[in-house]
């Protein structure tokens, strides 16, 4: 991106001075002879920053810089100013300019101050487009992200929201699905009625039934009172059934029934009760394998994926990331009391290159532990966590330029052994070689000389 600056100064030769200095730098210049001048070609637009002398007729720069800060608050504007006049330049900073420069301008020192005032005005505002973007996601919570992956995710929580049918909510772990559940609930005309979840398989098979359904007193061991299930507890709301693909087969014949006759009984009772309950499941499985494998009924698949919405994983949408770090960035520096504000380009690096098997929920508990490790106000790569944390010296395996395949090869596996201690079962398995190869390759260096294209004086193993 090529920035375009303005200059503002009565003075021919120092406007035109300034101009040549900064085309020289890279920068597009546009320039003007008095205040007035300037404001008008600053309201064409396009400006990226504004350099404007203090002392001038008409529309002066303390006046000037006032209209630019009304008009586009935080763009740059570095003050040109003599050295009868410092107090006015500083009294201009106070009211927003960026910095001021005395008469005559030391060029190089003008040419730091532009460079850094650009990267500043620009960190602003991705900082003010990471916050319109959260304000813009707030009605789904958490669920942040602008790739075309979460735009369809999103287009289809606002069009399945309103309706009544069951919706099949799918992705791996940590990806998000309890929040789409959130999102369809809080959007759908049952928002104001309970929203009642269920973690299926953090529930004994042998009590799900009863977490369900409910029981009368006495219906079994245990049961020493009547208990209202989820369903009725759920009535006119919303039921959110995650790992679906957990229960057994006889809690999902009854599960079948409640979704088409919409009425249960509890166990141990005789009352019909009926049941008005809008259903959200959720599953890391593939419940089309499973209906292969004989573990989960087909009939059921059907009536809970009436609507399905699958969740990506973090690591098909890594332009998701800066949002998503930034957001919990803010919370756990607030939650922790600390002043971090940024991260490094080494750790930035880290995790932008690693998976995340784990997905968001794995990247929240990486950036609430690099705060908490985080001894300054910038996270590096010491901070992440030891599985996401950038690679050091020990981790790399040097191979001079110029050297064959084969040689190189060596290098690799020798170095490797080395690392791991020769144990070669380990080295044939982080090089993804049969542990035959491995022997036979070795072997065929027994008795070579170690130096040629590899290092002097290198083991032979």
């Amino acid at each position: 991106m090529k920035f375009r600056l303005l200059v503002v100064d009565d003075e021919k030769n120092i406007r035109e001075g300034l101009a040549a200095a900064l085309e020289m730098d890279g920068y597009e210049v546009v320039t003007a002879g008095d205040g007035e001048e300037g404001w008008r070609r600053f309201e064409k637009g396009d400006i990226d920053l504004v350099i404007t002398d203090l002392r001038m007729p008409g529309l002066n720069g303390e006046e000037f810089q006032r209209k630019i800060g009304a008009e586009n608050p935080g763009l740059p504007v570095i003050i040109l100013t003599g050295h009868g006049t410092v107090e006015n330049a500083v009294a201009a900073m106070r009211n927003g300019a960026y910095d001021f420069l005395t008469k005559p301008v030391n060029l190089d020192h003008l040419s730091m101050l532009v460079k850094r005032a650009l990267a500043n005005h620009e960190l602003s505002l991705k900082h003010q487009n990471l916050e319109e973007e959260l304000s813009r996601n707030k009605r789904f919570k958490m669920m942040i992200g602008t790739s075309a992956a979460m735009g369809r995710v999103f287009d289809t929580i606002g069009q399945a929201a309103p309706a009544k049918a069951s919706i099949l909510i799918t992705g791996e772990s940590g990806v998000g699905k309890e929040l789409v559940a959130d999102a369809l609930h809080e959007l759908s005309p049952r928002k104001n009625k309970p929203l009642i979840k269920v973690h299926c398989a953090a529930i004994p098979g042998s009590l799900i039934e009863s977490e369900l359904f409910g029981h009368e007193k006495g219906a079994f061991t245990g049961a020493v009172s009547r208990r209202r299930g989820r369903f009725e507890l759920a009535h006119e709301g919303t039921l959110f059934l995650d790992e679906i693909g957990e229960i057994d087969q006889n809690i999902q014949i009854k599960l079948l029934r409640v979704l088409q006759e919409r009425k249960f009984e509890r166990i141990g009772g005789e009352e019909t009760i009926e049941s008005d309950v809008r259903i959200l499941a959720a599953t890391n499985k593939d419940l089309k394998r499973e209906i292969e494998k004989g573990a989960f009924r087909e009939d059921l698949y059907f009536r809970l994926n009436v609507v399905n919405i699958h969740v990506p994983p973090l690591r098909e949408r890594k332009e998701d990331i800066p949002l998503l770090f930034s957001a919990f960035l803010r919370e756990f520096a607030r939650e922790n009391g600390k002043q971090v504000e940024g991260i490094d380009d080494k750790a930035r690096a880290a995790i932008y290159g690693y998976d995340w098997p784990g997905n968001v929920r794995e990247l929240r508990n990486c950036v609430e532990s690099a705060v908490v490790m985080c001894k300054g106000a910038v996270i590096t790569g010491e901070d992440l966590p030891p599985t996401i944390r950038p690679a050091g010296e020990e981790d790399w395996i040097r191979v001079p330029l110029g050297v064959s395949m084969e040689a190189a090869e060596r290098v690799i596996i020798r170095e490797t052994l080395t690392r791991l201690k020769g144990n070669k079962s380990k080295t044939a398995e982080v090089l993804g070689l049969a542990r035959k190869t491995l022997h036979r390759k070795i072997a065929g260096w027994e008795g070579e000389s170690p130096g040629g294209e590899l290092a002097r004086g290198e083991k032979t193993y």
